[in-house]
């Protein structure tokens, strides 16, 4: 037996799993019309790389990675593109998304499969493909795969099989129906990172699933874990905690203690892209709460949950739609919005299930959500750094450390909403960093700018300087001296007659043979404007003659 290391906190809420565990998987219908988002991933959003109009096949590339941190994105069936537009996005931030609209042609006509001998190729060559693949975390994260792969010295493997969130369970389902496979996904995962150990967690409220994994894992070398049923023994800092006893640095990732941690479900879209060819399209989904036929359904990607949630027939008096668990699940404003990578679960909500929390009250200072955080945080100084916006403050606090699970919302008697406070001021302080960003960023291209103008200044100047020193240091040749005389002095003969020309252009014209009457008139202006030039040429003599008399002591 493994020694367990327990880690700090952590709550035991009612778990609702055995609803949706007493069906096997099923396959959900086609919808007509699929969305398909293009950002499904942490990082950057795929490319669209179709258009309007094109017919695309099943497992079809329809958005190509973009920059390292990303992701492909693949059609869920054969159809017709109809359009590359916004649309709602299950997201908290409730805004659209880009996104991929296909009209399902209803033949589900594959694109030809490619599987490959992962061992016969680089390991960069195998991370590439399952970027391609569109391989991310499915345990909620979707981190792309191929990025926590490239891990070098890593010590231990460890797969996440926890499920410990009330309500899910197709975790649960997917070892107890496809536990060879899954295995089969974590032997590529261990030769693309030369892990030494692996270590597959689970909670100990899933027997049938530790029986056909340890089944399946026989001869592998790999080992199964049994872990107490303890929330959230699924995150990996704390589930890393409770199989090996490291603690990962506050501000740190796993490897940085020797250990890498991936979803179960995970390492069987691993197995299909390498072993099968088949990109992520789809993927396994509880349908649980105020249902008449809870059940765990395979999901191609972009199915709108509107339509999805009509296989388990949910009750008359359904008020709405949790995505995920009811610790960390997100609201559904919209049931419009699709299916995507990171939906493990969609709960039907109802009064009786989910009744109103009470109003909350001020804090009593009982330090109950300090014992139950896994994070070993002090929530209550947290609560009131955020409130008060000292964002300063609740840095120094570890706030970042904080994984959001609720177990201190959970055991409030104030019912404080708490993890929402956190999760605004995280929002403040990032998008206060974004500014600061964008502020050096403008900064630095100001002082480059003066930088190059001064640079050119500099450059402009000293070319000059160097034209004169080499006019200044041309030698005497064949009469140079004479010929830069003789050029000066028809330049300044040029210059005379230019003036000339354009006196005599502005001369009267038309002036010969006039009557002597006219001929005096003319006279006696040309007299009068010689003394006027006259007079006025003595006045600044004087001037001149008085302001140096003036200037003498």
């Amino acid at each position: 037996m493994r020694t367990l290391h327990p880690f700090h906190g952590g709550v035991h809420p009612p778990e609702h799993k055995i609803q949706s565990t007493q069906l096997p998987i099923a396959v959900a219908p086609l919808p007509s019309r699929l969305i398909v988002p293009l950002r499904q991933h942490n990082g950057n959003p795929a490319k669209p790389v179709v258009a309007a109009g094109d017919h695309a096949l099943k497992g079809q590339m329809i958005g190509a990675p973009e920059g390292f941190i990303s992701a492909a994105v693949h059609a869920p069936t054969s159809g017709r593109v109809v359009a590359i537009e916004m649309n709602p996005a299950p997201h908290p931030s409730g805004l659209p998304d880009l996104s991929v609209v296909m009209e399902a042609d209803g033949e589900d006509r594959w694109i030809e499969h490619q599987p490959f001998d992962y061992r016969a190729i680089a390991p960069a060559d195998l991370r590439n493909r399952l970027r391609d693949a569109g391989v991310v975390g499915l345990g909620g994260a979707v981190f792309p795969s191929h990025i926590k792969l490239d891990a070098t010295s890593l010590e231990t493997l460890v797969i996440n099989a926890a499920e410990c969130e009330p309500y899910i369970t197709c975790d649960d389902m997917l070892m107890r129906e496809r536990a060879a496979e899954v295995v089969q996904g974590i032997a590529i995962m261990q030769h693309a990172m030369g892990a030494r150990e692996v270590l597959i967690g689970i909670e100990d409220n899933k027997p049938q699933a530790i029986a056909a994994m340890q089944a399946a894992c026989q001869g592998s070398g790999f080992e199964v874990v049994v872990v107490p049923t303890l929330y959230p023994s699924g995150s990996a800092k704390q589930l890393i905690k409770l199989l090996t006893g490291k603690e990962v640095p506050s501000g740190a990732l796993g490897p940085q203690v020797g250990v890498q941690c991936f979803n179960v479900a995970t390492a069987y879209t691993i197995h299909r892209a390498v072993n099968h060819g088949e990109p992520v399209i789809s993927r396994l989904v509880t349908l649980t709460g105020n249902m008449d036929e809870p059940r765990n359904y395979e999901v191609l990607i972009g199915t709108p949950i509107g339509e999805l949630v009509k296989a388990a027939r949910p009750r008359a008096d359904t008020s709405g739609y949790l995505m995920g668990g009811p610790m960390m699940g997100l609201p559904l404003s919209d049931p419009g919005v699709p299916v995507v990578k990171a939906t493990n679960c969609v709960i039907a909500t109802s009064q009786t299930l989910f009744p109103p929390l009470p109003r909350a009250m001020p804090c009593i200072r009982c330090t109950r959500c300090a014992a139950a955080c896994p994070a070993d945080l002090q929530p209550q100084e947290l609560f009131w750094f955020a409130k008060a916006k000292n964002f300063a403050k609740a840095q120094e606090y570890k706030l970042f450390d904080c994984i959001e699970c609720g177990c201190c919302s959970y055991v409030c008697p104030s019912h404080i909403p708490l993890v929402q406070f956190y999760r605004f001021a995280k929002s403040e302080i990032q998008a206060q960093e974004r500014e600061k960003k964008a502020s050096e960023r403008a900064r630095e291209r100001h002082e480059f700018r003066e930088l190059r103008l001064e640079r050119e200044k500099q450059e402009k100047a000293a070319k000059h300087a160097a034209k004169a020193a080499q006019v200044a240091a041309k030698p005497d040749e064949e009469g140079g001296d004479e010929a830069a005389a003789a050029a000066k002095k028809a330049a300044i003969q040029a210059a005379i007659e230019r003036a000339k020309a354009k006196k005599a252009a502005v001369a009267p014209q038309n002036v010969e043979d006039l009557p002597p009457e006219a001929q005096a008139r003319i006279d006696e202006i040309d007299e009068r404007r010689a003394q006027a030039r006259e007079t006025a040429e003595q006045s600044v003599a004087v001037q001149k003659t008085d302001e140096g008399q003036g200037a003498q002591p």
